[in-house]
């Protein structure tokens, strides 16, 4: 018999890749941190040996998820900044507290929270968009779980830099300390197209087209934003930025609900990916991005979560769920985004988004093993017709029982290995009252 790690066997296998199949009484075979094989159970327990053996007789096993878009540490402000579009929302509620608390300590411990937050959801893998990218960084391999860092630029001073190119050589650093790393990597985080001159933008472009980094950045996120680009430039902000030539297969354009005929031309010849965070743009009241439409073009449409401060969670199997409801609702049309399609979202299309397909978001030989395991004999997902569905329609991330990163189980039968969870909480509502005794006052210029 082969050796192996540890060898989990399941009810279902979802491996995403190469298509939408379920596997039936399957396993997953798991050595040195990345996926063996995967193939029926019976044959499994015949050809490997392994250290650990976990059966899962009522559960789905599928690819960890991937939440494309997050500002992590905003986590503490969850709850905070409520009520508002978002113009006075960011103007009045988030930018003062930002430019009054934001610090390292501020974001390792929002932050860690999130991690605790998303590996108990399932989720392995983030891309967060945060002041103090080093910290953001170092607080995610001290915990083990994958993370797309954020190289934040903008021309706002912060407490982070104080002009975009301290914003971007001290990101560069970032981006070389981490270079090669299993675990981080790094992309370009432009916040916006509104917060970043067309010099700043243009040298941004020049280092992603030589270091072949993602560009993700806040786009038509509302339809002010895109009158304002209007009066200001003349071209709408995805214009202004294939103007630059930052319209390319790197550039993850975040949000997009306001989408012309001319949009959809521009992200499509340019091979760009959209992350769809509809819970956030529903409770902001941005509007709605026509994912079918995307997909339609034969664009990559992945999801996330945005912050939340915004949302208020960061749970992607909801965020998913109502990306359906959403899709459905506004076509009138049900099924042009099945359960299938919202997992693959969740999942591949957010690793690919990301540049980390060929490492993670599927269940393939050779890929790193990034998994989450869902128990879904519960009364709110039981009996399953159609296992993508129980997933999407019916599951709740509180029945995610497992998680693996790069074949290390940080969540097992629900308790968290690498996160002290009671001590996040502790620092956690330490922050809740530091924040509140903060009267927020309109700061316009901090971004």
């Amino acid at each position: 018999m082969e050796p192996v790690d540890t060898l989990v066997s399941a009810r279902w296998v979802m491996p995403v890749e190469p298509d939408g199949r379920v596997l039936e009484h399957h396993s997953v075979a798991i050595r040195s941190g990345r996926i063996e094989a995967v193939l029926p159970t019976v044959e499994a327990r015949l050809r490997y040996d392994a250290r650990e053996t976990l059966d899962r007789p009522h559960h789905v096993l599928l690819p960890g998820l991937v939440n494309a878009h997050t500002h992590a540490a905003m986590v503490l402000m969850r709850g905070r900044a409520e009520n508002l579009p978002l113009g006075p929302w960011l103007r009045t509620a988030v930018w003062p507290l930002e430019r009054r608390w934001v610090d390292p300590e501020y974001v390792r411990d929002g932050t860690e929270l999130a991690i605790a937050e998303m590996l108990r959801g399932g989720i392995t893998c983030f891309a967060d968009m945060h002041l103090w990218p080093d910290v953001v960084a170092r607080t995610a391999a001290a915990a083990q779980m994958r993370a797309s860092v954020g190289l934040v630029v903008t021309e706002a001073a912060t407490s982070w830099a104080t002009t975009a190119d301290e914003y971007i050589d001290r990101g560069m650093r970032l981006r070389d300390e981490y270079k090669g790393d299993p675990l981080i990597s790094t992309h370009f985080a432009p916040h916006s197209p509104y917060s970043a001159s067309d010099g700043t933008l243009a040298r941004v472009r020049r280092l992603a087209d030589e270091l072949d980094l993602p560009v993700a950045v806040h786009l038509h996120e509302t339809a002010v934003e895109v009158e304002q680009s209007l009066q200001a430039c003349g071209k709408r902000p995805l214009a202004r930025l294939a103007a630059l030539g930052l319209a390319s297969p790197q550039l993850v354009a975040i949000h997009m609900t306001q989408v012309e005929p001319e949009d959809l031309d521009l992200l499509a010849d340019a091979r760009a990916s959209v992350v769809h965070c509809p819970e956030s743009n529903l409770k902001l009241g941005a509007g709605v991005c026509p994912v079918a439409q995307l997909l339609g073009r034969g664009i990559r449409v992945a999801l996330g979560t945005d912050g939340a401060a915004s949302n208020n969670d960061l749970d992607l199997l909801a965020e998913a769920r109502i990306a359906g409801f959403v899709s459905a609702g506004v076509a009138a049309t049900p099924g042009e985004l099945i359960a299938s399609d919202l997992v693959r979202m969740a999942t591949l299309e957010g690793a690919q988004t990301l540049g980390l397909g060929e490492v993670t978001g599927s269940l393939v030989p050779g890929k790193w093993a990034d998994l989450c395991c869902i128990d879904l004999r519960a009364p709110r997902s039981w009996p399953v017709h159609d296992v993508a569905t129980a997933v999407i329609y019916a599951a709740s991330s509180q029945q995610v029982t497992d998680t693996w990163v790069a074949g290390r189980r940080l969540l097992a039968d629900g308790r968290l290995r690498t996160v002290d969870e009671s001590a996040v909480l502790e620092r956690a509502e330490a922050w809740a009252a530091r924040l509140d005794a903060t009267a927020p006052t309109e700061d316009p210029a901090n971004g």
